[in-house]
């Protein structure tokens, strides 16, 4: 955090006895939307606002915490400005402290980026009010990921209070990331409100608190929390009053502020001991992991994935290269120019509030009302829809007009292909729909050099084409549509290219179609590389690799099992059966580019649960899921779709891969790192005593999975953060993955499960949990050695996540053939590729998510000046280095490391030598 925005602590140390002290927070936790609707919370929060304002003139309270998060003030703000104008007196008085998240996100379900951007946001408004707190505030997210204290200490804070997920045996630990980075973490470790709020039993509560606290920190000091979710506070000073003396066994409690508590702490026991990785520890009483969270209403995860995408791979980067590389414009002087060229910083910071505004643990987790995940798919499109009109100015200010108007060509059609700026495969897939004359058709593809490119065309028919801008009259033209699908081999990451479709008259079919045959359950269909897919009667499939002699066994098993449970958490019926699929009929396609083998799974699910809740019904509804599994030539890459409807309630589906050879581990991808988690039960023991939670096995995975050795390993391709499991084998079953592909509930929360001995929230019926709707799951299978290279599965996840943008070009001027890319970069993930915050320069983040050491390679095509900088944009030190156009510089990246980067289009230096760099 930079130094402006850290607020300066205040302590009060009045009346403090010789014994320990206890440090009395009173603060509130606001849930920005959960079992209310968003508007229905920021009346109340505005209330709440104004009492604390209130209070704290008063002098009722002496200090407030108002939660983690900024965004409660730019709600507030939104209609009631002169109330924020009291919070910045407050704040900037040191009895009021903010932040420093802008929203309290669940760290696992979002990408690192969003969790930077968070910060940064919350930054951003925190340089309004005054200050944002130096405690890495997170207490109620559901578990912590590895990355958080990397993320944390990128922006100058080190410190964490945590809550769920932390190790119940440590009441305080230096909290460490893959690559280092180390926080002075705190575990909450409980979550009373009601300790000191009412006077009835109010001795014998804070007694029994003070109890527990002594047994976890002998020495102290103790920290107590006064509040709660969407809690007024009550006047602190004559409660602390009442209390004082036996209560308190020698100690004293005063109104206090988390700084002040960490700082005595840390003064304390300033070595506490060391806990490496994420926080998904099983809690004690009350401290619940709550999983089933992250599979509870899985499009929103699947929407989510899609705007990080494009803001994060596709949007920024093209604007950082405009920043590298301005285009040049014409005609911008003209009275009646559009302003095409205009700034884009409001645009791209209002589509990453949106997202943001998704990303609380009550929003992305799916464990709200249903009216509160109607308004997260709908800013997720909005974010879409501002996304993509970002993406076509930016290509228009490059000369690539996608708005396809006017009179449909007969000749030829331009489509431009745009590799987001990704390190990974040049050998990509394009699927894109063109316009053209009603009685054409596509003859051929060719490339910017004029070579022939092998494609697949599908005919969708005649129909209404329509454009309109604010220079293009709105236009409604009959055309053919047909969906080209080629191979993209020629187009460097970050780089835009032309090809050529030419035309021909359409004779009623298309010239390079796709050939379709029938095909049988348990038929071996060879692919171009050599191996062979079989599907099996259980809709499953193997796959046989002669040059290894492997076989890959009983991938991508459907089973779906009751769940009793509710958003929160997994709940399977007693002596529950899974079901599992058949296969119904297999046909083939294939063509010039890509082999694709369908087939139907059937499933004969149980319509719900019985009226007991005990089992389910005996009534079956059958499923049918329809199953792709697509290999593009060239690739040994193979991508399994399925489409089904669901129409059943309470219960869970997943896809199974078998692993061979008994492996007592899996991998994951996470935000920049990976980890490695052992395979386990599906299930652990029910708890007896009351606020308790089974170990649920499931864990969140970003990018892919992986597990077994050498020839015999299978790496699963994610699209969205997914629920994995790693179910232990035995008894001659093996190890499996289990990825969950969907969970229906109809509860927010209930109170008499088996895995959870009370609830998570209000008994609220949510009906549109049970996802009774159209549903798509994608996942890609990767096998053999191509699993075991952790960096090279990550760069393959990461290129399949950002695909390619492809767009057919408007008819008229030339656009440039090849346009290439600012700068290349090899040897690291590139995660964040985006304009500056301060909008000098862009910023460059590296990622080296394994466990060996590499080096990066920056290959500039402009004159660069670079910095190393923290993730919060502020510089490690002074010096820059220059990096000349065509020149090549190297960054050594040390296992599991991040390396972020500033680079400003260089002025001339006189006398200033042009050299390579090694930033560290």
């Amino acid at each position: 955090m930079s130094e402006q925005l850290v607020a300066t602590p205040t302590r009060d140390r009045s009346g403090r006895g010789t014994g320990p002290t206890c440090h009395v927070v009173t603060h509130v936790h606001w849930d920005r939307e959960w079992y209310r609707p968003f508007e229905s919370y920021r009346a109340r929060l505005i209330e709440l606002v104004e009492q604390v304002c209130t209070q704290l003139d008063a002098g009722s309270i002496e200090r407030f915490h108002l939660d983690g998060q900024t965004i409660t003030l730019r709600d507030v703000g939104d209609l009631r400005p002169d109330l924020v104008e009291r919070v910045r007196r407050h704040v900037c008085a040191g009895v009021l402290t903010v932040g420093p998240w802008h929203v309290l996100a669940d760290n696992q379900l979002v990408s690192g980026e969003n969790l930077i951007r968070n910060l940064l946001a919350a930054r951003r408004l925190g340089a309004g009010i005054g200050a944002l707190t130096a405690i890495g505030y997170s207490p109620d997210a559901f578990g912590h990921p590895a990355d958080l204290p990397r993320i944390l200490t990128g922006f100058g804070i080190d410190t964490a209070l945590v809550w769920r997920g932390a190790p119940s045996e440590a009441s305080e630990f230096r909290w460490r990331s893959p690559d280092g980075a180390e926080v002075y973490a705190v575990n909450q470790a409980y979550h009373e409100a009601e300790i000191l709020w009412t006077p009835e039993g109010r001795a014998e509560r804070l007694a029994a608190f003070l109890d527990r606290e002594r047994e976890r920190r002998p020495e102290g000091p103790w920290l107590l929390m006064n509040g709660g979710d969407h809690l007024a506070p009550r006047a602190v000073g004559p409660v602390l009053a009442a209390v004082a003396g036996s209560e308190t066994s020698g100690g004293s409690l005063v109104q206090s502020s988390l700084e002040d508590f960490f700082d005595d702490l840390r003064a304390t026991r300033p070595d506490p001991v060391v806990i490496e990785g994420e926080l998904r520890f099983l809690g004690g009483p009350g401290s619940f992991l709550l999983p089933g969270t992250l599979s509870s209403r899985i499009h929103l995860k699947q929407e989510n994935s899609r705007a990080e995408r494009m803001l994060e791979r596709i949007v920024e980067p093209l604007l950082a290269a405009e920043v590298l590389d301005p285009p040049a414009v014409p005609g911008l002087s003209a009275v009646d120019a559009t302003p095409i060229a205009g700034p884009t910083e409001a645009q791209l910071r209002h589509a990453w509030e949106l997202v943001l505004e998704n990303a609380p643990h009550d929003s992305i987790c799916g464990c709200s009302v249903d009216e509160v995940h109607r308004e997260n798919s709908v800013r997720t499109d909005r974010v879409l829809e501002l996304s993509d009109q970002m993406l076509r100015r930016a290509l228009l200010r490059r000369r690539f007009d996608t708005r396809v108007h006017g009179t449909p060509a007969d000749d030829a059609v331009r489509i431009a292909v745009h590799v987001p700026f990704a390190a990974g495969d040049r050998h990509l897939p394009v699927e894109v729909d063109v316009v053209v004359a009603p009685d054409s058709d596509i003859a051929q593809l060719k490339d910017p050099s004029g070579r022939a490119v092998p494609i697949e065309v599908e005919d969708l028919g005649v129909r209404r084409s329509f454009e309109a801008d604010l220079d293009l009259l709105p236009d409604s033209v009959e055309a053919r549509v047909l969906r080209l699908r080629f191979i993209a081999s020629v187009v460097e990451p970050g780089a835009v290219v032309i090809f050529t479709a030419e035309l021909a008259p359409h004779d009623g079919r298309p010239r390079a179609r796709a050939d379709s045959e029938p095909g049988q359950v348990g038929q071996a269909v060879s692919l171009p590389d050599g191996r062979s897919v079989i599907v099996l009667a259980d809709a499953a499939f193997d796959v046989v690799d002669p040059a290894t002699g492997t076989r890959h066994r009983g991938l991508g098993r459907l089973v779906d099992e009751g769940d009793r449970g509710d958003t929160y958490t997994f709940d399977p019926p007693t002596g529950d059966r899974g079901v599992e699929a058949r296969a119904g009929s297999v046909a083939l396609i294939r063509s010039a580019v890509r082999t694709v083998i369908s087939w139907r799974a059937e499933l004969d699910i149980p319509h719900s649960l019985d009226e007991a809740r005990e089992a389910r019904s005996a009534a079956t509804i059958p499923t049918a899921v329809d199953i792709r599994l697509t290999v593009w030539h060239g690739s040994d890459t193979l991508e399994w779709t399925a489409e089904w409807v669901n129409a059943s309630r309470d219960h869970r589906l997943r896809v199974l891969a078998p692993v061979a050879g008994q492996p007592t581990s899996w991998t994951s991808g996470q935000h920049f790192s990976s980890l490695t988690r052992p395979f386990g039960p599906v299930i652990g023991s029910a708890p007896h005593e009351r606020n308790r939670e089974s170990a649920i096995g499931t864990h969140p995975a970003h990018g892919y999975v992986t597990a077994g050795g050498g020839d015999e390993a299978v790496g699963i391709l994610l699209d969205h953060v997914s629920e994995v499991q790693g179910i232990a084998g035995g008894d001659g079953a093996p190890a499996e993955l289990a990825v969950t592909v969907l969970r229906s509930v109809g509860w927010l929360s209930r109170f008499d499960l088996r895995t959870r001995t009370t609830g998570a929230g209000p008994e609220l019926a949510t009906p549109e949990a049970q996802l009774l709707r159209p549903i798509t799951a994608r996942v890609a299978f990767v096998l053999g050695a191509a699993a075991t290279d952790t960096y090279a599965l990550a760069e393959r996840a990461d290129t399949r996540r950002v695909g390619v943008v492809a767009l057919q070009l408007r008819g008229g001027p030339e656009a440039p053939s090849v346009l290439a890319p600012p700068l290349s970069v090899s040897g690291a993930l590139v995660t964040a590729f985006k304009p500056a915050d301060d909008g000098s320069g862009v910023i460059l983040r590296l990622s080296n998510p394994t466990d060996a050491d590499r080096t990066a390679t920056l290959h500039a095509a402009v004159d660069v000046d670079v910095w190393a900088v923290r993730m919060d944009e502020t510089a490690l030190a002074d010096a820059s280095v220059r990096v000349a156009r065509a020149q090549r510089s190297e960054y050594p990246l040390a296992p599991q490391q991040t390396l972020t980067l500033r680079l400003v289009p260089a002025a001339p230096l006189p006398g200033r030598p042009a050299t390579g760099g090694d930033l560290r």
